[in-house]
């Protein structure tokens, strides 16, 4: 998604705009996305979410498509086929880096976007080079999103640390083809229902229990992905209704 990313800087993009834009092509060739344990209940509807293995770690992410490099949401004109976008793809082309030197991040941005222009959208910088109100709302677009981040790292540990999460083998028909969907991992039911009631009001207290039951309940998604998943030759899904834009508006907020 993102090839050239640079800190924001007065210097550099004093003179940049940012385009609203409904072209998610540039989310054309990925099948999975991150989302956050606060993305699980509207998701759900959507997509089948599933989490997975990042160097020791899980991380859930909503499957977009059976191949990598195809997303079944996005059709030829480049609009996003579906009632809700990833806040990881909504943000582009804007993204949050730690900064090395102290316990802060740093907003970026892809420069090789072409939401980036000399000449329309909504100026980044002032004629003084003060930052307009499209960075401060990307800034706080940005930190809401970090947070709930390390809401949904601290939810992936619960669900190691219980063992909760197993490898998903599940087959499927799509596109007339017979399909292996592996390599993911989903939460345990049968281990689940056997948790004591002590474990069980822990999960509850920490406040799990919703994200835990949208993504059961997403599972049922992936027959949906098989249907949309076309024979070669024949176009992606026109018929579902369109998501909104993926530049950030002035007005926009998480949700």
């Amino acid at each position: 998604m993102f090839e050239r990313v640079v800190p924001v800087n007065k210097d550099r993009h004093g003179g940049k705009k940012v385009r609203a834009s409904n072209d998610f092509r540039f989310a054309s060739k990925f099948h999975v996305a991150y989302v956050t344990v606060h993305e699980f209940a509207r998701a759900a509807a959507i997509y089948p979410l599933v989490f997975l293995e990042d160097n020791d770690q899980f991380r859930s992410v909503a499957l977009m498509g059976l191949d990598a490099g195809e997303n079944l949401f996005i059709d030829s004109q480049g609009q996003w086929q579906g009632s809700y976008i990833p806040a990881i793809i909504r943000r582009y082309p804007f993204a949050l880096t730690k900064a090395p030197e102290a316990d802060r991040f740093i907003v970026c941005i892809d420069e090789a976007s072409d939401l980036l222009s000399d000449t329309e959208g909504a100026p980044m910088f002032d004629e003084q080079g003060n930052a307009t109100q499209v960075i401060e709302n990307v800034k706080r677009y940005l930190g809401e999103l970090q947070q709930m981040d390390t809401m949904t790292q601290e939810f992936s540990r619960f669900l190691v640390q219980n063992n909760l999460l197993t490898p998903l083998n599940m087959r499927v028909n799509a596109a007339n083809q017979v399909r292996n969907i592996t390599g993911c991992y989903v939460i345990n039911e049968e281990r689940l229902n056997k948790f004591s009631d002590a474990k069980f009001a822990e999960i509850r207290q920490k406040g799990y229990l919703p994200a835990i039951y949208a993504h059961l309940i997403s599972l049922s998604q992936i027959e949906r992905l098989a249907g949309l998943k076309k024979p070669a030759g024949q176009p992606v899904i026109e018929d579902a209704k369109p998501a909104a834009s993926s530049a950030l508006p002035a007005n926009q907020t998480l949700q």
